[in-house]
């Protein structure tokens, strides 16, 4: 089996188990606030956290060089994940997705204002194509918009904005330091909000829980592994194999029906998406390669993202080997 080969199947394997992550989600959403959620899923990924974070010897404290890009990203990591978590909660999982799936739409934008890129005609065109598919799967209008439609909104935005600023600042800064503050921003926050949505939750709960946080890391491991095993350009594409897993559970376990707007406007999206990570950021040209190239899910601080993890294990995002 050849190495792509090998990462492709890994990396559809991570995918899997992710979507298996948010159906858990789903059902404890049906119970509990997303605040709540959020945070005890950070406080199962601690120890786990903990394992990875260790493997950084490299001298220095833990402030940030950037601290008000950290600040934006943390920010914006917090945000996304509480309402991403909203979103799989209150909507179908395969819209949820198909919303998501903007993100590498929206870091082309955001590249121009932060990273000063020059965004080229065929690039702004498949933009406009796939936002285009964000309004037929959101079809304003002709049917009601509600407060899960703007948190996966929100959770593409943010998710975009804390990678994008991922590649603005990511190499001069640790990767302990890109990888722990999201985390412990979530844990803080949601831990004081929590105060004011708290319910019990019986052992089983606290079970599923846990089981969120652990497929998070297993998928997460897996990633990894797909990063080292085959290159960066066949394995980004697989996280579109979400959706597959989302409709099928969906109807498994949910009763959903996945309409006829959303299978075309999620289409849409991802043929766009798949545009943007495979023939621009092949050409070396986009800033924003090893952002869209690494970015494997939306941006939670909740679990630990893919490029820093590699910048941890001596490899570049974009799949170089780093000089010791």
């Amino acid at each position: 089996m050849s190495s792509n080969a090998k990462g492709a199947i890994l990396a559809l394997i991570a995918f899997a188990v992710f979507a298996t992550h948010d159906v858990f989600i789903k059902v404890l959403g049906e119970v509990y606030s997303p605040i709540q959620i959020v945070f005890f899923s950070v406080l199962f990924s601690f120890p786990l956290a903990t394992v990875f974070l260790m493997r950084d010897s490299k001298p220095g404290n833990l402030l940030p060089r950037h601290p008000w890009w950290m600040a934006l990203r943390t920010v914006a990591s917090v945000a996304t994940a509480v309402s991403a978590f909203y979103a799989f909660s209150v909507l179908p999982l395969a819209q949820t997705y198909a919303i998501l799936f903007a993100t590498p739409l929206l870091i082309t934008i955001l590249a121009i204002p932060v990273l000063g890129e020059k965004v080229r005609l065929r690039r702004w065109l498949a933009v406009i194509v796939g936002l285009s598919g964000v309004f037929v799967v959101l079809r304003p209008g002709s049917t009601d918009l509600t407060l899960g439609h703007a948190a996966a909104l929100t959770a593409a935005i943010g998710g975009s904005l804390a990678s994008i600023v991922v590649r603005r600042v990511g190499s001069a800064e640790r990767p302990i330091v890109m990888l722990l503050y999201p985390m412990v921003a979530n844990f803080v926050i949601m831990g004081v909000a929590l105060a004011f949505v708290y319910e019990p939750m019986p052992i089983e709960h606290l079970g599923l829980v846990a089981l969120v946080a652990a497929f998070a890391w297993t998928a997460g491991r897996c990633i990894i592994a797909a990063y080292q095993a085959g290159e960066a350009a066949i394995i980004a594409p697989m996280q579109y194999s979400q959706i597959i897993w989302a409709t099928i559970f969906g109807v498994l376990f949910f009763d959903e029906v996945i309409d006829t707007a959303t299978i075309v406007g999620a289409g849409i999206i991802i043929a766009s998406g798949l545009y943007i990570v495979l023939r621009e950021s092949n050409s070396g040209a986009s800033a924003t390669t090893p952002v869209l190239r690494t970015r494997s899910r939306h941006e939670t601080g909740t679990y630990l993202r893919a490029g820093p993890l590699l910048r941890l294990m001596g490899r570049h995002p974009d799949g170089k080997t780093e000089s010791k």
